[in-house]
């Protein structure tokens, strides 16, 4: 044990001796100054992170090489000279005070000069950039060559988007505007533009121009003010073919953005000239006329050769593939639509950062109905780029399509917020506010949404729902008038809410008529899913007045298109016709599908075959699961009659009061905004039927005699509240 002591002592006098420990604090401070320096320095020349990195790993790696050199070396006045053997006496080298003082010298800067940047630097304080909106105006081409029309106006987006805090505002929402504004009007030039930046509180316009200079070409953008129409700055710069007309388009955006406030251009680096991937301008022209039939047009069947010629001209054009896609999802082609988005995906290495969050986040919505993956991508794509309003918009709907209503409200108030002139936020935020039950809030903001665009038809829904809700049929169907002058869709959406106050109040003949009316016009302006719907809405009523022949054959022909809104009531409807294995194949059906609320809805009517046979545990333990699978008005009001069948009144209770106090979901159950008011009208038998088993006597006579005022032409359940009132 004592060896080791003196071992360990002797180690430690050569230590000092070699001088070791007095070069490791002299390589410490230099080091420790240089770090300090190289942080402050490096940034200033824009140098890459990696190389301060490389500098601390230098640094570090250099410590014991450092040491060894030391051990093993000595620095005479004969040079450098291989160190004597150890000795059992410390002898101290000439000029070791003096080293002694510049060691602690070092040390001493080092330690001031990181003391002093610590304080003078502070915290960092990341500057947050106001969102700032941009509108695009039509490129004036002077080449004569279309293929430039309107490429280039999706390359500058593109690229100017790659700023976080920059967003585009819609191309065809301006165009949609500027013709109600401006009837005939049929390009978005910039007076145009302008007028449309004013009204909607657009920061930007941008004026684009194309000309032919000598062999190449010239392309001019100009920013403007979009409230007071002065020139804020103007670019230019050359293209020397056509094929390098898309990267000319990309270096303007970097100084576009870099004027804009933007400090993340770099040009040259990855990401600084985002703009078309396509192969060539050819490529994006065909995108672009693709997109103009699908999005502005409507006419997606026209629209994939242009998106198949797009992608035969670029391959790797992973942006055309999911308009493509996209396009076969609106036509119902569902298995090509899949396929498509599959090779869109495959190709998501060819769009920009923005683009791949979008297009994950659509692909999950639109095709898979994985709404919580689509929360998760585009909660990403806002972390990087927080004035997304397309992101924001389709965060709100997600959050929306898993119930979350809170946070759909707090999503669609944030970007209205941003945004407060686009009638479609603020109408789909009054939506949000209707489903939550604020019907206050959701009538203001609707009406607001209507001062903005009266051509919007769906922000009457939460009008004539929140009429409903204050049991004032009247203004109900007047909204529901207002909308039918609206629009086409307008008036197809308000022929149902006419036949869904009708069935509410048990007029069930008017119902019928309204509904024959709505099918005939449906049929005339090509609407199969809304068509469907009121078939399916007539099928119950026909099943109320005992016409069950013609409500079997509603019910096939509104499975023919398919979505909850038709085929949860087609089972409601089977199994009020008595043919339960209808009801099951259905239910088996939507089991097996990966959305949530799909899936809870098969475990519901699973559920509902049951209780119509008498099962009733089985009823609950299906309704509960399904509940742990989506939390859904409907389902809460079925597991209530399960309860109340098996003798469980309190727990039948306490589910009816729970649908009474969410009614605001009761307004457009399949969450498609199409009304379902009529399945409020039978919640008061039901809770009036409870109440008084319970022995809630007054209360729940009430509620039966409120139930009774709604069902003039009778039923099963009017015969059963007449006897309990007895």
């Amino acid at each position: 044990m004592g060896g080791n002591s003196n071992n360990m002592k002797r180690f430690i006098r050569e230590l000092r001796r070699r001088e070791v420990f007095r070069t490791a604090g002299l390589y410490v401070g230099i080091c420790w100054i240089l770090i300090e320096v190289s942080s402050v320095v490096l940034p200033s020349f824009a140098a890459p992170e990696w190389v301060l990195r490389a500098v601390i790993i230098a640094a570090v790696v250099g410590f014991p090489i450092c040491l060894v050199l030391a051990w093993v070396y000595d620095i005479t006045d004969h040079g450098i000279e291989v160190q004597d053997e150890a000795t059992d006496t410390v002898v101290a080298p000439i000029g070791s005070r003096k080293m002694d003082f510049i060691v602690i010298g070092v040390l001493s800067v080092a330690l001031i000069l990181s003391i002093y940047m610590n304080i003078t630097s502070g915290p960092q304080v990341v500057e947050e950039r106001l969102p700032l909106s941009v509108l695009i105006a039509d490129f004036r081409n002077l080449t004569g060559d279309e293929v430039f029309d309107g490429s280039l106006e999706q390359a500058l987006q593109i690229g100017i988007e790659s700023a976080s805090f920059i967003t585009t505002y819609p191309r065809r929402t301006a165009q949609r505007l500027i013709s109600q504004l401006q009837p005939g009007k049929q390009v978005l030039d910039e007076e145009a533009a302008r007028l449309v930046s004013v009204r909607e509180g657009i920061n930007f316009v941008l004026d684009g121009l194309i000309e032919v200079d000598g062999d190449g070409y010239k392309i001019t953008v100009r920013a403007i003010d979009g409230s007071g129409g002065d020139e804020f700055a103007v670019f230019y710069v050359d293209a020397s073919t056509k094929a390098d007309v898309l990267n000319a388009v990309g270096v303007i955006s970097g100084e576009l953005r870099e004027e804009l406030g933007d400090d993340n251009v770099a040009i040259g680096e990855a990401g600084a000239v985002e703009t078309f991937t396509a192969a060539s301008i050819e490529a994006a022209h065909a995108y672009t006329v693709a997109q103009d039939l699908a999005v502005n047009q409507g006419r997606h069947e026209d629209a994939l050769a242009a998106y198949e010629k797009a992608v035969e001209l670029d391959p790797n054009f992973g942006r055309a593939y999911s308009g493509w896609a996209l396009s076969l999802f609106q036509l119902g082609r569902q298995d090509e639509a899949e396929a498509m988005w599959q090779k869109a995906l495959a190709h998501m290495d060819s769009m920009t950062e923005r683009e791949k969050w979008r297009t994950l986040g659509l692909y999950y919505i639109a095709i898979t109905g994985n709404y919580e993956k689509a929360i998760e991508s585009y909660t990403q794509l806002l972390e990087q780029y927080p004035a997304d309003d397309a992101a924001r918009n389709n965060l709100a709907i997600a959050y929306f399509s898993t119930l979350n209503f809170k946070g759909a409200l707090e999503q669609g108030r944030a970007v209205i917020d941003i945004y407060p002139s686009r009638s479609i936020l603020r109408s789909n935020y009054a939506l949000y506010a209707m489903y939550a039950g604020d019907f206050e809030t959701a009538t203001r903001e609707a009406r607001k949404a209507l001062e903005l665009d009266d051509t919007r038809y769906a922000a009457w829904l939460p009008i004539a729902m929140s009429a409903m809700a204050k049991d004032d049929a009247e203004a109900a169907e007047e909204a529901f008038r207002q909308m039918r002058d609206a629009s086409d869709r307008g008036a197809s959406v308000a022929g149902l809410g006419l036949a869904d106050v009708a069935l509410y109040q048990g007029r069930f003949d008017d119902g019928i008529a309204l509904l024959d009316e709505g099918i005939e016009f449906d049929e005339s302006i090509d609407n199969p899913r809304v068509m469907a719907t009121k078939r399916v809405a007539r099928a119950a009523a026909r099943v109320m007045l005992g016409n069950q022949t013609e409500a079997v054959e509603d019910v096939a022909a509104a499975l023919e298109t398919g979505g909850l809104g038709r085929q949860v009531p087609a089972a409601l409807v089977s199994v009020q016709t008595g043919d339960l294995a209808k009801a099951a194949e259905i239910g088996s059906t939507l089991k097996a599908q990966l959305q949530a609320q799909s899936r809870a809805y098969g475990l519901m009517i699973e559920g509902i075959v049951s209780l119509r046979r008498g099962e009733y545990n089985a009823a609950i333990d299906s309704m509960r699961a399904a509940l742990a699978q989506a939390d859904l008005w409907l389902v809460r009001y079925y597991l209530g009659q399960a309860y109340l069948s098996a003798g469980f009144t309190a727990e039948a209770i306490d589910e009816f009061e729970t649908c009474e106090r969410r009614r605001g979901e009761a307004t457009a159950l399949f969450l498609d905004d199409l009304p379902t008011w009529r399945y409020m009208s039978t919640l008061q038998y039901w809770l009036g039927r409870s109440r008084i088993e319970l022995g809630m006597t007054g209360a729940g006579r009430e509620n039966l005699q409120t139930f009774l005022a709604l069902r003039p032409q009778g039923g099963e359940l009017v015969d059963e509240a007449k006897t309990l009132l007895q």
